[in-house]
């Protein structure tokens, strides 16, 4: 089985990829040498970062803070639609105090985070 072993031979397959990305597009047919190439070596790339390079689990607090911004919501604005203080918001967006199971249902629903983020699993 042909994998990618090393950093440097890393590096070199996303260099390729990067000029493969230059020539391959939406009408490149499936079986041209090219696009063949980018397919292969990007599946390569990404087991090779799937091993050396994971992707944490967003916690709950970044979770927060994203679908605040994707919402346009204030604290004072969440803190209104969860039904909770500003200071009880504050806390959690800081990450000093962790919601109860009740808010963090409410979290859940209304800012339509997945519930194994909000309880941490």
């Amino acid at each position: 089985m042909v994998q990618i072993k090393t950093d440097k031979q890393y590096k070199a397959a996303c260099n390729r990829i990067n000029e493969l990305l230059k020539v391959v597009n939406n009408n490149t047919p499936t079986d041209d040498k090219d696009y063949l190439e980018l397919d292969l070596l990007s599946d390569l790339v990404a087991d090779y970062e799937e091993e050396y390079y994971p992707i944490a689990a967003p916690t709950l607090v970044e979770t927060m803070k994203l679908r605040m911004y994707e919402m346009g919501l204030t604290q004072t604005k969440l803190a209104e639609m969860l039904g909770l203080s500003a200071a009880r918001i504050s806390e959690i967006i800081t990450g000093k105090g962790e919601p109860s199971l009740k808010t963090g249902r409410e979290i859940s629903r209304k800012l339509n985070i997945d519930p194994a983020i909000v309880l941490g699993v």
